[in-house]
């Protein structure tokens, strides 16, 4: 069988054994990169179509655009890093945060769909990657 034997630069070899021991801190720079342009869009989005297109006046008190936020980043039991854009709960009427955004994402039987989430979803994933790997490069960068 043959065999090959391939040398990695020092200074690669150097910036890698590094990055080991600072993947944890520099992968929630990162997602927080991303987030914070995902969180953006998802409140602009929210922002536009709550109280339109309703028979009746707008009921809205502000506190859904409020409650809209970052998760701080988690590690899975994959060891997969992640954030979330969510909403807090409660409010302060009791009802759920998440339970009227569902209801304005995909509507009710007597409620139109207003979808906020998923467009933004869209509209901001090359932003999102680009702004991450730029938070990436900048971090391994001054290892």
């Amino acid at each position: 069988m043959a065999k090959a034997d391939i040398k990695m630069p020092d200074e690669f070899l150097s910036k890698l054994s590094r990055l080991g021991s600072q993947t944890d801190s520099i992968a929630e720079k990162v997602l927080q990169a991303g987030g914070e342009i995902a969180l953006e869009k998802v409140k602009s989005n929210l922002a536009d179509v709550i109280g339109t297109g309703t028979k009746t006046e707008s009921r809205s008190t502000g506190e859904l655009v409020r409650s809209i936020g970052l998760s701080p980043v988690k590690v899975d039991k994959n060891g997969n890093h992640d954030i979330k854009v969510g909403f807090s709960e409660p409010r302060s009427d009791g009802n759920s945060n998440a339970k009227i955004a569902n209801i304005l994402e995909y509507g009710t039987s007597t409620q139109s769909a207003k979808p906020f989430m998923k467009p933004a979803k869209s509209a901001v994933k090359k932003r999102c990657i680009d702004a991450m790997k730029s938070a990436f490069e900048s971090e391994v960068g001054k290892i």
